[in-house]
């Protein structure tokens, strides 16, 4: 069973290193990850502004976070991570909706993701739609999918 809930100050950590261990899950190499470093930290002070969710087991260790940032009609899947073991597990599903419904409480209409690669096929299968490819926020040269989830479709949610 998993359940999300909005993440807790001095879990962003452990929730950093979720990141890192689900991005390296997918074969990149040190070089890829030490680039990468930076953009994966999640920040106490996103947790302290409810934009930071946690998806957790049983015992609530948690399984995934995601993170909402940005203002206004359009905002960001800034992040989205779920722990290698518990990939497969729904987390990935239920963090995907908690982090829709936590955009539209911010009053946003849409809802943008710059995918990994590896991911795009999930937000694909959540609704989400291919606009282009676009630069990497960690690596120089590299571009990266970029969707828009309509948060107003009925049925998206």
């Amino acid at each position: 069973m998993v359940a999300v809930r909005p993440a807790r100050a001095g879990e962003a950590a452990s929730l950093t290193a979720l990141c890192l261990r689900s991005k390296a899950h997918w074969g990149y190499d040190a070089e890829f990850m030490r680039l990468s470093a930076r953009t994966l930290e999640v920040h106490e002070s996103d947790i302290a502004a409810g934009r930071v969710l946690a998806a957790a087991d049983e015992d609530d260790r948690p399984l995934g976070m995601a993170a909402v940032m940005g203002e206004g009609e359009t905002v960001d899947l800034d992040a989205m991570f779920v722990d290698p073991p518990a990939i497969g597990s729904g987390a990935g599903r239920a963090l995907f909706a908690a982090a829709t419904d936590l955009a539209r409480g911010l009053g946003a209409r849409r809802m943008t993701i710059l995918a990994d690669p590896n991911a795009a096929p999930f937000y694909e299968r959540m609704g989400a739609r291919f606009l282009r490819n676009a630069p990497s926020d960690a690596i120089p040269g590299r571009l990266l999918p970029f969707y828009e989830y309509d948060l107003t479709a009925e049925g998206n949610s």
